[in-house]
């Protein structure tokens, strides 16, 4: 574009175009030339989201709205900004760099509450922080709460001011689960008389469509300040369903898997949204999530015990035994450990592992958990660490240094999920060179392929049975057994794109059809 644009400059400052431009046919050659120009311009990104790490982070959701932003800065060219609420727990690190912007009132319903703006910019984003203490200055937690409907009503209708207030006008907004999904409700139920709202495009991410935002039907206008005929649209099983909502009025709708994005289609994955989903079907895509490969990075990880690459497998070695010994394992060096970092509920198969689990350690092999979760999960493990001391070591906490660890010093990750809307943890182990076992099922399926010699980032089981997840961990053991086999499987493993770079394309392809097609 920059050589067309010199191009035409030059041509102009001749004679001969100077003269020519004075003709009907010039200057509307002219005019479509700026035209084109102007439509050129980087697409502007608002990006919504409940939590963002390394702001403040409880899971996935985090990790994709602190790794996409960057992304789609990067590698698609285009201007984002992020918005979440300012929690009582941002530390003080993050609160020094923030400035302030400007505060304005928000209404909610019979409410008229405060709000606060600060900004901080961070690898070419733009970060918004929404201030209010009565709303997000909480100890617990950021989720959990009896007023969470309020909490995070007030924070979409902020999303809308703050629109407004500092004439953000996004291209596309694009909002995150339950929380968020008013965003797109008040956009379109209340703002619909400002043309600048009308000609914002509203992309609805799902990342797990079990929590839905259910809420009584009576509290539509008390609470949410949402005028009657919005009812129809958010009403489903005689309630008020935000999830719903926002699919439906939503310009596309995606999920972060292609599978889980067909998996929703079923009652067994839907939580009865099933019906929504298909009448919806035509918007709903699926783009898997990736990674942060600079913060997973084996080379430049300062929290393992020895760096190492596909290149040099030398340093894992140092990591095996470094963990062995941290977690009071005898050292073997080639005995396989398997490792398993989960919440430990049922829905991540934890059932299935305590099954057979007993039957798994009576061969020659290392078994490590790091996780917490039901009371009844985390005392089986325990127990299984007193019954096999010399075998199993079970961590029952949240700790983020010593999953680098396990993840560096483990040779085989084991995720036997019922369901996975994405994972990271599995691309998280396949960097670190862990060999991943997963159930085929939601992006389990979508990034990691059975193992045939010649093909295959790991080892995979489809049918939700424990003994088939037992057959796969042993045919995983075997082929540890074949050191050179194993280690061409590491190499492949680490060696697999989990970048953002290929799903940040996608959502920009996406973005960008939205825009294109509801002009």
């Amino acid at each position: 574009m920059e050589n067309s644009v010199k191009k035409t400059t030059k041509k102009s400052a001749s004679k001969k175009a100077v003269e020519s431009e004075k003709t009907p046919a010039k200057k509307a050659a002219k005019k479509s030339t700026l035209k084109v120009l102007s439509v050129e311009k980087k697409k502007r990104i608002l990006y919504v989201a409940s939590e963002c790490a390394p702001f403040i982070a409880t899971g996935g959701l985090a990790d994709v709205a602190g790794s996409l932003p960057k992304a789609l800065v990067k590698n698609c060219d285009m201007e984002v900004s992020v918005i979440l609420p300012l929690y009582s727990k941002i530390s003080d690190e993050y609160r020094a760099k923030m400035t302030f912007v400007t505060n304005f009132n928000v209404s909610l319903s019979w409410r008229t509450l405060y709000c606060g703006i600060f900004k901080l910019e961070k690898d070419g984003v733009t970060y918004y922080f929404v201030d209010n203490e009565y709303y997000f200055k909480r100890d617990a937690g950021i989720y959990g709460y009896y007023d969470d409907g309020e909490r995070f009503a007030f924070f979409s209708k902020a999303v809308c001011e703050t629109i407004k207030n500092l004439s953000l006008f996004p291209d596309v907004l694009n909002v995150n689960d339950w929380q968020t999904a008013l965003a797109i409700i008040y956009l379109r139920a209340l703002y619909s008389g400002d043309s600048r709202f009308n000609d914002i495009r509203t992309v609805f991410t799902i990342h797990n469509i079990e929590y839905q935002g259910k809420y009584s039907a009576d509290i539509l206008g008390d609470l949410f300040g949402l005028p009657v005929s919005v009812y129809p649209t958010i009403e489903f099983g005689g309630g008020i369903n935000l999830m719903k909502g926002a699919i439906e009025m939503a310009d596309a709708v995606n999920t972060v898997s292609p599978t889980y994005a067909e998996e929703i289609k079923d009652a067994f994955f839907a939580h009865g949204l099933e019906s929504v989903i298909l009448r919806n079907s035509f918007k709903v895509r699926g783009i898997l999530n990736g990674i942060d490969v600079d913060g997973y990075n084996p080379e430049t990880d300062k929290r393992l015990f020895e760096n190492y690459s596909s290149k040099d497998l030398s340093g894992k070695a140092v990591c095996k035994e470094n963990l062995q010994k941290l977690l009071h394992l005898p050292v073997k060096k080639n005995v396989p450990i398997i490792a398993v970092i989960s919440r430990l509920v049922a829905h991540k198969g934890v059932d299935l592992i305590k099954t057979v689990i007993e039957e798994f350690l009576s061969d020659d092999v290392q078994f490590v958990v790091l996780g917490t979760g039901d009371t009844a999960y985390e005392s089986f493990f325990e127990n299984l660490h007193r019954t096999y001391p010399t075998k199993c070591a079970a961590i029952i906490e949240f700790n983020g240094d010593l999953s680098r660890k396990i993840y560096s010093g483990s040779d085989i990750f084991l995720m036997p999920s019922k369901q996975e809307p994405c994972g990271l943890s599995q691309m998280i182990a396949s960097r670190y060179g862990t060999v991943p076992i997963v159930r085929e099922t939601g992006g389990l399926n979508d990034s990691i392929k059975a193992y045939t010699g010649e093909a295959g980032n790991g080892f995979t089981f489809h049918n939700y049975n424990a003994h088939d997840m037992l057959y796969v961990l042993r045919q995983a053991v075997r082929l540890y057994n074949d050191k050179e086999k194993f280690e061409n499987l590491v190499k492949r493993c680490m060696e697999v794109d989990f970048s953002w770079s290929v799903s940040a394309g996608k959502y920009a392809e996406m973005y960008n059809y939205v825009c294109s097609f509801f002009k």
